[in-house]
């Protein structure tokens, strides 16, 4: 790092841009091929309800840890603000606040697993051979909750001090380890879709181990002296923070949820070639969330060295490789598409369908440019309020214009979800200027 002054900021350049989204975006690209070896695995055994139930828990899943992401965005975010303060002794604490709170809240996902499972299952009311197989999957794999969102942390804290090679180095140690044990429990020791969850219970158990390690190394010394620990002013701004992130969270979870019921209900062909389709949108999100990871980092860094200069070259420099890295994904989506969609489904009446609906697909990774950057420029700065009210006037949105849309089908739930997408975006740029003036007042 070049610092620019006594505290821990840094020149920002394109070099630092990509030092932290590069590896990011890698990480990123990895997380799918997990999947496709589970689902590979499990596919072997010839039994289609273990398919199916593979495919409802990880559905879940998703879920569930995605609502608890908040763990990894807020500890990058006081993790790189206490950088950019040179609080050496506050980024240790903000690693064991963190640990704390993902401990306790896998705990209770623990011992609420039979609840969880009967009310997520009969909620998502698949036949009753998959919800049996789902159930049993998801009551071995959840054990793994406090340390996946021990990971959560983990991962957070290292991204937050700039070093995303080594988080990298782990999420991708963790990733391969489950594929090889997946392969190994189910194709080999033939203990079916519980050798499949106990493969990632391992997985994550090995990579939470293996973190500790890491950050004992490069921390040296983690002792944080109890009342700094448990101070009550920062455990009240990081429980707040977390309780707005998770609000967003679980709006944006319920914006695809909703995507996937409505599309649900105009037909199996239609539902198929939305989820054919949304592998484009999560394509390009590997790429989009990689800068807002590098916008969390250097926004968190410059906003604790109170460096508005450096605050505003990350924003500009954010966005303008967003925006690239959008329209290129468009544009290739737009290009390559139809063959794309060939290469993911055999079914012609699928392959048909996804046509209809590619370009407004393809427009997705476009349109969630500023929402992405903004996400990552907002976490970074801690504004989550903001971040939460602007969620849900978007969510609000998409209802409105999903129902006035109605008519035209399924075109209209994708130009909904294009409409949500850039509402959060815009609605975050001109709320953006009035937080960065009240942030730096006196700067």
């Amino acid at each position: 790092m070049s610092p620019t002054g006594p505290t821990g900021a840094v020149r920002v350049d394109n070099r630092r841009v990509f030092a932290i989204a590069g590896p990011a975006m890698l990480a990123n690209l990895t997380t799918p091929l997990l999947g496709i070896v589970s689902t590979g695995a499990i596919g072997q055994l010839g039994d289609a309800a273990l398919l199916g139930g593979v495919a409802l828990a990880a559905v879940a899943f998703d879920c569930v840890f995605w609502l608890f992401g908040f763990l990894r965005m807020t500890t990058v975010a006081f993790t790189a603000q206490s950088l950019g303060a040179d609080d050496r002794v506050e980024i240790r604490a903000v690693l064991l606040r963190a640990l704390l709170l993902a401990a306790a809240i896998g705990l209770v996902i623990v011992a609420l697993r039979l609840p969880l499972a009967h009310l997520i299952f009969t909620a998502m009311g698949g036949s009753e051979a998959v919800t049996a197989a789902a159930t049993s999957y998801f009551h071995v794999r959840l054990w793994s909750a406090p340390l996946s969102l021990g990971n959560y942390v983990i991962l957070g804290w290292l991204v937050g001090q700039a070093r995303t090679g080594i988080a990298l180095a782990l999420q991708v140690g963790i990733n391969l380890l489950n594929m090889i044990l997946t392969l190994v429990l189910v194709l080999v020791a033939g203990h079916g879709i519980e050798g499949a969850a106990w493969a990632t219970v391992i997985a994550e158990t090995a990579g939470f181990l293996c973190g500790l390690v890491v950050v004992r190394m490069l921390a040296g010394n983690l002792y944080v002296a109890r009342n700094v620990l448990l101070d009550r002013t920062r455990w009240l701004r990081m429980l707040s923070v977390n309780r707005d992130i998770m609000i967003r969270s679980a709006a944006l979870i319920g914006v695809f949820l909703f995507f996937t019921a409505m599309g649900a209900r105009s037909g199996d062909q239609v539902l198929a070639a939305n989820a054919v389709l949304y592998n484009f949108l999560m394509i390009g999100s590997f790429f989009l969330d990689g800068l807002a990871t590098a916008a969390e980092q250097l926004c968190g860094q410059s906003f604790g060295a109170r460096d508005r200069t450096q605050f505003s070259r990350a924003v500009k420099r954010v966005l303008l490789w967003s925006v690239a890295f959008g329209a290129a994904v468009t544009l290739l989506f737009l290009l390559t598409g139809t063959h794309l969609i060939d290469l993911i489904t055999t079914s012609p009446e699928v392959r048909g369908v996804a046509r209809d609906f590619l370009v407004l697909a393809a427009l997705a990774p476009l349109c969630g440019v500023l929402a992405y950057s903004f996400d990552g420029i907002y976490i970074g700065a801690a504004w989550a309020r903001d971040m939460r009210n602007l969620m849900l006037l978007a969510f609000v949105t998409y209802l409105g214009v999903w129902y006035v849309l109605t008519p035209w089908g399924n075109a209209g739930l994708w130009i909904a979800l294009l409409v949500f997408l850039l509402a959060r975006g815009l609605m975050q740029m001109m709320r953006y200027p009035a937080l960065v003036r009240a942030a730096f007042a006196g700067v």
